[in-house]
C-alpha cells in the first residue's frame, strides 16, 4: 500500500514539472505530450531503482523503449491503414495490433528478454 502512495505522490510531482515545462515552451501541445508518459515512467523507474536496484529497472527501462518502438509502428500502420487502405478504425485498429505485438515482442527478443 505504501508504494501506491509513493508512486502516486512522486508521480504527481513529476506531471506537475513536465506540465510546468510543457507550458512554457511552444507550441502548447508539448504540455499533454510532457504531462503523461514520461512523468509515470520516472516514477516508475525511481521507485524500480529504489525497491529492486538498478539491474531491475535497466531491464523495466529496456521494456519500456521496445514498448515506445512498438507504439511508433503501430501508429504508422494504423495511419497507413486509415488514410491509404481506407479502412474503418476498427478493423485498422486490429490489424495494427498485430503490427505492435510483432514488433514489441520482436525487440524484446532481441534484447535478451526478460530475466
Amino acid at each position: 500500500m505504501t508504494e501506491y502512495v509513493v508512486r502516486f505522490l512522486v508521480g504527481g510531482a513529476i506531471v506537475s514539472a513536465f506540465a510546468m515545462l510543457g507550458d512554457v515552451l511552444r507550441p502548447k501541445s508539448f504540455a499533454g505530450l510532457f504531462g503523461a508518459a514520461p512523468s509515470v515512467a520516472l516514477a516508475t523507474l525511481g521507485i524500480a531503482v529504489y525497491r529492486h536496484g538498478a539491474g531491475y529497472a535497466a531491464m523495466q527501462s529496456r521494456s519500456m523503449m521496445a514498448g515506445a518502438i512498438a507504439l511508433a509502428v503501430y501508429a504508422v500502420v494504423v495511419c497507413h491503414l486509415l488514410v491509404r487502405a481506407r479502412l474503418r478504425a476498427l478493423p485498422a485498429s486490429m490489424l495494427s495490433l498485430f503490427a505492435w505485438l510483432v514488433v514489441a515482442f520482436g525487440l524484446l527478443a532481441l534484447a535478451g528478454g526478460q530475466s
